[in-house]
């Protein structure tokens, strides 16, 4: 048997928005935008997705899977996410090396630092 990894999904309170906001942060592109649902991907056809789905209740607490980044510049990546809507988080982390931010209905992710030799 073999599976391929088709996307994660995410629900959120605004799929549009939030799935706009997101392929804003990462430079993705809208593969269905629908009332029900809102897909990016890297490309077209490229694997995997996010998935955006409206559900009527709200986050709230800490999420259980969440996505991890690595970018070329920790820094200037963390700014950058700043500036477009993301916020920093505290999850508890303590003093780590990656930054937690939250998107903006809340949903965690890291930018981590650089890959250790």
């Amino acid at each position: 048997m073999a599976l391929e990894w088709e996307q994660v999904s995410v629900d959120c309170a605004d799929a549009a928005a939030l799935g706009r906001w997101w392929a804003e942060a990462l430079g993705w592109v809208v593969v269905c935008d629908s009332p029900q649902e809102y897909e990016i991907r890297p490309e077209p056809d490229r694997l995997p997705g996010l998935l955006f789905v409206p559900v009527p209740e709200e986050k709230r607490r800490k999420n259980r899977l969440h996505l991890d980044f690595r970018p070329d510049d920790q820094d200037a990546e963390v700014t950058r996410l700043l500036a477009h809507g993301a916020r920093r988080a505290d999850v508890g982390q303590g003093a780590v090396p990656w930054t937690v931010l939250q998107d903006p209905e809340g949903n965690e992710f890291c930018v981590l630092g650089p890959r250790r030799p």
